[in-house]
């Protein structure tokens, strides 16, 4: 309940390839490893445009010595540099020191890590998850599952947890859930978290802490 103010930790013009008209850093995700503290986050990218073709968005990673900063671009170009479903990402270390990279609006997509953090299995390279209503649930429209954005992917009693949220067949998104005893599926819808609230954009975080799940 008491929480301190440390300002801004990071923006999108401590990116050097970040669009230069639009200042702007949001849905991210740190985690720690080895004493280090790495921040993902969605940008614009130089060169974007509303065409289907350019540039986009792009995940970067900024490097810090604390959780609050300050962060500095790890690598000076995108982690991921695809196209315009890049955005949201949210890192798991599993056990055996493997991380997983989740991201994607509307389409879930992963990368494996590297141990440095700051680059992937290019052997690997990035997987797109089956988008079904089996994995995700049931879709609106031409929606081919529920799942929209912004997903929270997580490891609880050797189960895995993809938390994202889904749109609602009234209106809003919902927060739901899927899970998978592998960290790269297949998922299993697992139903809803939180009812629809009118609103969008709800990304959720879990965090487990003496016994129970916030």
């Amino acid at each position: 309940v008491n929480w301190t103010d440390h300002g801004t930790i990071f923006g999108q013009s401590s990116f050097e390839w970040g669009h230069t008209w639009c200042f702007r850093a949001w849905a991210a995700q740190a985690v720690e490893r080895d004493g280090k503290y790495y921040l993902y986050v969605p940008i614009l990218r130089k060169g974007a445009t509303e065409e289907a073709d350019s540039p986009g968005y792009g995940i970067g990673v900024a490097v810090a010595d604390n959780p609050y900063g300050p962060y500095e671009d790890a690598i000076g170009k995108p982690l991921i540099e695809g196209d315009w479903n890049d955005i949201d990402p949210t890192v798991y270390i599993d056990d055996d020191g493997q991380a997983y990279l989740y991201f994607g609006n509307p389409e879930l997509r992963y990368v494996k890590l590297n141990d440095d953090m700051v680059s992937n299995d290019k052997s690997v390279g990035v997987v797109k998850q089956k988008m079904t209503a089996e994995a995700f649930g049931e879709g609106t429209g031409d929606r081919s599952c529920s799942y929209a954005e912004g997903p929270w992917f997580y490891k609880r009693n050797d189960l895995y947890y993809m938390v994202y949220p889904a749109f609602g067949k009234t209106g809003g998104e919902n927060i739901s859930y899927s899970t998978s005893t592998s960290p790269t599926g297949p998922w299993t819808y697992g139903g809803v978290v939180l009812a629809p609230n009118n609103c969008y954009t709800i990304h959720p975080g879990v965090i487990d802490y003496k016994g129970h799940s916030y």
